[in-house]
């Protein structure tokens, strides 16, 4: 007997393609768009285009309703976090909460084999692995499943090299979303930007931005707004090179700033907390990614502490530092607390 999998389509064309290979596979599939809450409106479209792409390939399609569960998980996190001063990641606390968490215990439920999605991530039994287009690997917001989660995860697009043989096969299946260009930023902010969202919640506030020497050089609307390594929005015009934010202060409502390579801009290890590993903790020798996309780097775990083979610049605290081993299996991760 065919097994079922609980297919989450978005209505990009990632999921709609992990849809049809699986189909193509052999599996019973089952559609699922999850609604989830959205500021600018464009979710109505992206759970039709979902419904357009599983009627191509004539599986059964359906809506699981998470927008309140998503706005006081995943949204409110955010806001919650941006208010103590460090940067959330909202793409891993949406994957843990919402679809790795509630969409998956639905379906098992509903009497799924497995779950799958359009992520770019490479499963092994139990575990999971870069996937092989590194500039798409998206293992890195994957850290917090558990080791009786993946081995009821399948991920169809872990293996394929690139984006573009996503797009080659999304034209061979005929998919009406083929060409639907991929969503940037935050899922649910979509033409809004963050500081104008966050300014719903935390009033505006100038205070100071100050050079590495305590010496004003410009203004802001609110420290919370800001977050470790940010260049653009700084408002800081005159500087002969550009600036990064180096630090950032809630209390005394401070931002300050440094220019590229200023030593201000390095840290040397982090503190971590809230950490999840697929097996027993690691220790020692490691590699290890702190933002999406960043080139996999040296270190070693002692404790809590990640300390760096050499000093990275941007390390912002509330961002997540996901560990690998040297053939790109993942170890876990954990929430950024402190960075020295």
């Amino acid at each position: 007997m065919a097994k079922t999998v609980f297919v989450g389509m978005s209505g990009g064309v990632d999921s709609s393609v992990a849809a049809a290979l699986l189909k193509e596979q052999g599996f019973n599939v089952v559609g699922v768009h999850l609604k989830c809450w959205n500021i600018d409106g464009c979710a109505a479209q992206d759970a039709e285009d979902a419904r357009r792409a599983a009627e191509t390939f004539q599986t059964p399609f359906y809506v699981f309703d998470f927008e309140q569960e998503y706005r006081d998980r995943v949204v409110q996190y955010m806001v919650d976090g941006y208010k103590k001063g460090i940067t959330p990641n909202p793409d891993v606390a949406c994957n843990q909460e919402i679809k790795f968490g509630l969409f998956y215990k639905r379906a098992m439920e509903l009497g799924a084999d497995f779950v799958a999605t359009g992520h770019y991530v490479k499963r092994v039994g139990d575990k999971l692995y870069a996937a092989k287009d590194k500039d798409k690997d998206q293992s890195y917001f994957l850290w917090t499943l558990k080791k009786n989660q993946i081995k009821h995860c399948l991920f169809p697009l872990g293996d394929l090299i690139k984006k573009t043989e996503v797009r080659r096969l999304a034209k061979k299946y005929k998919l009406p979303n083929a060409e639907k260009k991929d969503s940037q930023g935050i899922c649910f902010l979509g033409q809004v930007s963050l500081p104008e969202f966050l300014g719903e919640f935390i009033p505006n506030r100038k205070g100071a931005i100050v050079n590495v020497a305590g010496e004003q050089v410009g203004e802001h609307q609110g420290a919370y707004y800001y977050t470790i390594g940010q260049r653009r929005g700084l408002g800081v015009g005159g500087s002969p090179v550009p600036l990064y934010v180096s630090d950032k202060d809630v209390k005394k409502n401070t931002i300050t700033v440094a220019p590229e390579g200023d030593e201000a801009l390095l840290r040397k290890e982090i503190l971590l907390g809230d950490m999840s590993f697929t097996g027993a903790k690691p220790s020692g020798k490691l590699l290890v990614r702190i933002r999406y996309r960043q080139p996999l780097f040296k270190a070693r775990m002692i404790g809590k502490r990640v300390v760096f083979d050499k000093p990275e610049k941007f390390v912002a605290p509330g961002q997540s530092a996901v560990l690998y081993d040297g053939k790109g299996k993942m170890f876990g991760g954990g929430i950024i607390i402190s960075a020295s």
